[in-house]
């Protein structure tokens, strides 16, 4: 899934420039190769200056609930939406987005606690006939707006990177893209303690023993050697660990053809987002926390980048994909511009989410399609952006602050209000 890229481009781990080393040391004739197609000569595209915006105000609320999800955080009723800066080409955007997440929310078990999908399915049924220009109305005539907690929201963002790439390792081409191995094992925590629900580890069985599975160090240096598990070698190490980081993403080929590759899994271990522990060392200062500031940071400090990065434990697996997509959490195509990954336990999957944040560009009517394993709490977002170079652009440097507000279907805030307990 692609945000299951482990992570928020404003905290990413980078790895070593491609001069400097590679993924995984190569074995036998390939360990003469020249250099990567794409050196570190290459200049990186700066990020998009953001136009600023004028955020408006949160729902006053008294105090905020505690809890595992937003059922128990509490939410709250929020202005109308048609009080808010929408557009009709965004409305639009968002409707035939709603329409794609609607098979899955009628079905899906809310792990947020706010809706069932019965409560869906009005609003999904309405949809279908429903006129772009008449999305705005559709919003609003279908859904009402609340608060979770305070409301507070913090923004990032993604994209679908394309990289470098080959199926055969050749010369130039020798990071391995590994597909999942069949020992990875995800256990859910939930069927075994109700106190546990929602919590899942990765790992693999030795023996009569769950163990976990190698680290991101493990696997450079050669755990996976052997296997037979490449689906195809990228060119740059930096690339691709961006690549992983997204979750997703193309693989352009030296005769030009692409290869689509899509999440399959991830080792267990932890994020560790090393953006945030570059600038809290004073590694990289303000003007430099946006993707494109920590990617020349590290490809011209290689051995210092490498170092950081294996901070950073977690390892992403592939498998080639093709059809639409990129696909999100509900197994759906994701849209740029209207995709946004949040937290299901505070944010329903599929459901309609209006940011209003401090730039533009972030401000609008999104639909959560996604999820990611740094995006965790209420009203933590990462947008969607797209493929190509101004979606890496915008992606690279997203970081937003204002409010967010959810869109229920109607009639949930006074069924929860009426089960009480729910109002922050």
């Amino acid at each position: 899934m692609i945000n299951m890229r482990i992570a928020a481009l404003s905290a990413l781990c980078l790895v070593l420039s491609a001069c400097g080393g590679r993924i995984v040391p190569p074995a036998g004739p390939s360990s003469q190769t020249p250099k990567s197609p794409r050196t570190t000569s290459q200049a990186e595209p700066p990020a998009t200056k953001p136009v600023a915006n004028t955020p408006v105000a949160a729902a006053p609320v008294l105090s905020v609930g505690t809890g595992p999800n937003a059922k128990t955080l509490g939410v709250i009723a929020a202005p109308a939406f048609d009080t808010l800066p929408w557009s009709d080409a965004a409305a639009a955007r968002a409707l035939k987005a709603f329409r794609i997440s609607c098979p899955s929310l009628v079905k899906r078990t809310d792990q947020s606690g706010l809706t069932r999908g019965d409560d869906w399915k009005p609003a999904c049924s309405a949809a279908q006939g429903v006129r772009d220009a008449d999305a705005a109305a559709f919003f609003g005539s279908q859904f009402e707006m609340v608060q979770v907690g305070d409301g507070k929201a913090y923004a990032t963002g993604y994209f679908e990177p394309e990289i470098l790439g080959s199926r055969t390792r050749q010369p130039g081409y020798d990071v391995p893209v590994y597909s999942r191995p069949p020992e990875l094992v995800e256990v859910d925590l939930g069927q075994f303690s109700d106190s546990l629900k929602g919590k899942k580890i990765r790992g693999k069985v030795s023996g009569n023993t769950f163990v976990p599975f190698a680290d991101r160090t493990g696997i450079e240096t050669g755990a996976l050697d052997g296997r037979g598990l490449e689906i195809a070698w990228a060119a740059d190490p930096v690339e691709f660990f961006f690549l992983q980081v997204q979750g997703s993403g193309r693989l352009r080929q030296p005769d030009g053809s692409v290869v689509r590759i899509g999440y399959d899994g991830q080792n267990g271990k932890d994020y560790t987002g090393i953006g945030k522990l570059m600038r809290d060392r004073g590694t990289i200062g303000p003007g430099q926390a946006s993707m494109q500031g920590i990617m020349a940071y590290l490809r011209a400090n290689p051995e210092e980048g490498t170092a950081i990065m294996r901070e950073n434990k977690s390892w992403v697996f592939f498998k080639e994909i093709t059809g639409a997509g990129p696909l999100g959490a509900l197994g759906l195509p994701v849209t740029g511009r209207v995709t946004v990954a949040t937290d299901p336990l505070y944010i329903p999957l599929g459901a309609p989410v209006f940011l209003s944040m401090d730039r533009q560009d972030a401000t609008g009517l999104w639909i959560a399609q996604d999820t990611g394993g740094a995006i965790k709490g209420s009203n933590r977002f990462d947008t969607f952006w797209g493929a190509g170079t101004e979606a890496r652009q915008i992606a690279g440097g997203m970081s937003a602050k204002g409010v967010s507000f959810l869109l229920l279907p109607n009639g949930v805030l006074s069924r929860l209000q009426a089960e009480g307990g729910n109002a922050p």
